[in-house]
């Protein structure tokens, strides 16, 4: 049977994936600057003897590996490789050595497990029927997003495949189990760059101010009425500030604020009445306060909706092959993926990859300086992937 082979294979290549893992690790390069990274991964599918390779984005990759009948059915495999602006403190043997850069997303397990699974595919394509687009792309930490490059590179074409699979690590899930969801699942993320003018001064003589910093204050108290009091509380909605600086100091008002944000939801139109109604709250308190305001919303990606069908299949898939006690029903997670320009293109199926040990202590969340994964979830995630491309180009 092709699932006990792609098993066997997987366990033996599981040291090479490791290896591959830990190279990334150990050079990590930040989002749209992957020239190390994807010239790796193009010398390792060669060495497995996939040539069909093409570029795209400057530092995106794809390749083909072909079945019988190849023009049959055309499924995809994703995975991303940058990684983000975050000094490691991780004690490792592959610890970054790239200062300031670390894969602290697991973007490193995600390409080093699609290479594994490109290396089982195409040791096992007399075994099945169509054809598997590997897409290793670049930049899906920062905006406009690799996918949405790769996309307008035609990434997804000749051929275009039937649907798209894509894994993420999840600390939050113990090594060993994988987590689906069918529907929608991610958060679309809009980034909010505020900024508040007024008149500084001394914090002594407030009647010849303007006072920014007041302001500024009482815009983000309104703004949370956007989704306390506007949005239905059937839509998931999160407005979030992170970044507030006002340069002043104890009696120095000064004469701006400037303030970041993020605001995230799972419907698209409710996402854009959102946006006009942020702009008014905002310009209605500043203006009427007596300030000037600058509010700039930078539209980021999509929300990320799994098509049920290809999804049913995908988790059937990983019940057969790690049985149903290790795969896990999700629920809705509001961060966001540009894995979601993919599912508005063709159907799609994102899930997640446990990475979890507390008995090795390895227990950090992503995009922190701690973050690992038990190695052990290698194995699985190269051929779990396999695996479903395989059982999606037989139905």
């Amino acid at each position: 049977m092709v699932i006990n082979r792609i098993k066997t294979i997987a366990r033996q290549i599981k040291q090479e994936t490791i290896e591959s893992r830990r190279h990334l690790h150990a050079h990590p390069e930040l989002s749209f600057q992957e020239h190390q990274t994807v010239a790796f991964v193009e010398k390792k599918l060669r060495a497995f003897g996939i040539n069909q390779l093409e570029k795209k984005a400057e530092t995106g990759l794809v390749a083909l590996v072909e079945g019988k009948n190849p023009g049959k059915k055309t499924v995809a495999l994703r995975a991303d490789m940058d990684a983000l602006p975050i000094i490691e403190q991780n004690e490792v043997p592959y610890k970054s050595q790239n200062h300031g850069v670390m894969h602290a997303c697991g973007h490193d397990v995600h390409t080093a497990s699609l290479l594994g699974a490109a290396k089982i595919l195409h040791e096992i394509r007399d075994e099945f029927e169509g054809t598997v687009k590997l897409i290793f792309q670049p930049g899906e930490e920062l905006i406009p997003g690799g996918a949405s490059l790769m996309i307008k590179d035609k990434a997804l074409e000749n051929p275009k495949p039937s649907g798209i699979i894509g894994q993420h690590v999840m600390p939050m899930i113990p090594v060993g189990k994988v987590g689906f969801r069918k529907g929608m699942y991610m958060a679309s993320a809009d980034e909010l760059y505020i900024t508040v003018k007024g008149k500084g001064g001394h914090g002594a003589m407030p009647e010849t101010l303007v006072d920014p910093v007041l302001i500024a204050s009482h815009m983000i108290v309104a703004l949370q009425q956007v989704v306390s009091r506007n949005a239905s509380p059937k839509i998931p909605s999160v407005l979030s500030f992170g970044r507030v600086e006002a340069l002043g100091a104890t009696n120095i008002i000064p004469n701006e604020v400037k303030i970041q944000g993020t605001f995230r939801t799972l419907n698209e139109d409710w996402r854009a009445k959102a946006h006009q109604h942020m702009l008014q709250i905002a310009h209605g308190i500043v203006e009427g306060m007596g300030g000037q305001l600058d509010f700039e919303i930078r539209k980021g990606y999509p929300f990320l909706k799994n098509a049920d069908a290809l999804t049913e299949k995908a988790q059937q898939a990983a019940i057969d092959y790690l049985g149903e006690d290790n795969v896990l029903d999700l629920d809705i997670w509001m961060a966001a993926e540009d894995f979601a320009y993919y599912t508005q293109e063709i159907d799609g199926c994102f899930y997640r990859l446990g990475t979890r040990n507390e008995s090795k202590g390895i227990t950090s969340g992503v995009h922190t300086p701690t973050f690992d994964i038990d190695e052990e979830a290698l194995e699985i995630g190269s051929g779990l992937m396999a695996f479903i491309a395989v059982n999606e180009l037989k139905n």
